[in-house]
């Protein structure tokens, strides 16, 4: 019995087609949420940049002055400006951004984690009554389901953006 081949540019096609579908669509975000974006992540990167608070408010009062000369402009000049402003903003980027110290790439990200309940008291041992329930994240936060932040089981922890998800 011959088997069949099949040509590598009708399995591309089929997976191009498959991966399509599944793709998840960019959400169309209006100009005023972008541009309010655009404005935060220009000062969480002033923040990594200026480490004097009189520096940062400074520079921030500065940035605010440039978004509020440019309020009510004309839709071609704003989608213009955007772009310019998101070119600037990768343009001074931090190479080592400031995070908070218990988040992923932070000097306290899990410095001294607690450890299982099983390691403490391992078979054979009675866990006393009055021992902790409590489950951390690996931001030592408490494991809460109704906050939706629950990281029982594997966490995806992403170090180049520095953020758990």
């Amino acid at each position: 019995m011959a088997s069949q081949v099949i040509k590598p540019n009708v399995l591309n096609a089929a997976f191009l087609a498959g991966a399509t579908e599944t793709k998840q669509k960019l959400v169309n975000i209006p100009h005023n949420q972008q541009v309010a974006r655009l404005y935060r992540h220009g000062l969480k990167t002033l923040s990594s940049w200026a480490i004097d608070r009189e520096v940062f408010l400074d520079e921030a009062t500065k940035l605010r002055a440039r978004f509020d000369a440019n309020r009510g402009i004309s839709g071609s000049n704003a989608s213009r400006l955007l772009l310019e402003g998101q070119q600037e903003l990768q343009d001074n980027t931090h190479p080592d951004p400031y995070v908070c110290a218990y988040m992923p790439g932070g000097t306290l990200y899990m410095r001294n984690p607690p450890l299982p309940i099983d390691v403490c008291f391992p078979e054979g041992t009675e866990v006393p009554a009055d021992a902790p329930k409590i489950t951390f994240n690996p931001d030592m936060t408490v494991c809460k389901e109704e906050t939706g932040k629950s990281a029982v089981g594997s966490v995806l922890v992403d170090y180049a953006k520095k953020n758990m998800e």
